[in-house]
């Protein structure tokens, strides 16, 4: 019997984890699941909160399923059907990957007899969705544009965004289903509901993502060609260290990251030691959290565009 695969997408600190989690706790309880994490970056800091929730992680980091990764993709489905025989597989692609790419390896004509795609989620930064979509509208506009259900995150920090998110979601993609509660007023399985009408998506342009056009700009005056990889647009920095931080160390660090460090910060995610345990860093341009955890680490991802490598290995490294 074919394997359900559920794709769970959305753009860099949507929230893709922790709907995964969800999914894990509400409707997969029973069910055998592989979870394959796909990062950007060199290591997989998703990967790791997971596998300390006892869930089984494939891991394939260092790049896009979409570009230099689409035959170990296969490869790894393959080696998860034979060691493992899943009810159910679910993908976290990075959140710069373009859905439409990600589906071209879920589709690929070795693999398609064993898996049976049931769902495409893609959630949505109610907040960032905007600025997102100005500036990385190829990227961002592929993830909506080619989802069967979207759900937007953070809608109850942000109550006032919640509309004007959900009007941009319906104009770009109107045969989905948009799910605006907040996460504990929605069922998971409202969350995977997945509708025959939803099928046929996927044959529309999504904007360039070059960061030269405004929100109503990805038009035919465009003269890119719509094409870019995420390599081309971001890049990441996977900074290894065995310092103690404590909270307050770290938010001074981030703070300097924020306002002095060279390039566009746009996520920083990792686990690292701190004075009473280990700690999950989770940055956002204006939103830092850090909480203890269970995972243990020595491990920060930075992602953005211009990035200076090393700055930023001996700003979390250095004295």
């Amino acid at each position: 019997m074919a394997a359900e695969l559920y794709v769970i997408s959305g753009f860099l600190g949507a929230g893709k984890t922790t709907l995964i989690q969800k999914l894990l706790r509400e409707a997969f309880r029973k069910d055998k699941v592989v979870l394959i994490e796909n990062d950007f970056g060199e290591i997989s800091v998703d990967a790791a909160l997971l596998k300390s929730g006892g869930f089984e992680v494939k891991e394939m980091n260092s790049g896009c399923i979409c570009c230099s990764l689409s035959g170990d993709f296969v490869k790894a489905v393959n080696e998860i059907r034979a060691r493992f025989r899943p009810d159910k597989i679910i993908i976290e692609p990075s959140g710069v990957a373009k859905l439409t790419d990600i589906m071209k390896a879920c589709t690929d004509p070795s693999i398609r007899p064993f898996v049976n795609v049931k769902t495409k989620i893609t959630v949505v930064d109610v907040k960032r969705c905007e600025m997102y979509r100005y500036n990385f509208g190829e990227f961002f506009e592929d993830q909506i544009q080619n989802a069967d259900v979207i759900l937007l995150s953070r809608t109850e920090d942000f109550p006032d965004k919640v509309n004007e998110a959900r009007r941009l979601m319906e104009r770009l993609n109107p045969r989905a289903l948009i799910l605006a509660k907040p996460w504990d007023q929605i069922s998971a399985d409202k969350i995977l509901l997945a509708r025959p009408e939803h099928e046929e998506q996927g044959n529309h342009s999504p904007g360039c993502g070059c960061g030269h056009h405004g929100i109503q700009g990805h038009d035919s005056h465009c003269s890119c060609d719509h094409n870019h990889s995420a390599e081309e647009i971001f890049n990441t920095v996977t900074i290894k260290t065995e310092k103690v931080f404590s909270k307050e160390d770290l938010r001074e660090r981030i703070s300097y990251l924020e306002h002095n460090a060279k390039g566009r910060i746009l996520r920083a995610k990792g686990i690292l030691r701190g004075t009473n345990g280990y700690v999950n860093l989770q940055y956002l341009p204006g939103h830092l959290k850090i909480l203890n955890c269970d995972a243990r680490g020595n491990m920060l991802c930075i992602i953005g565009q211009n990035l200076n490598r090393q700055e930023l290995v001996s700003l979390f490294s250095g004295e």
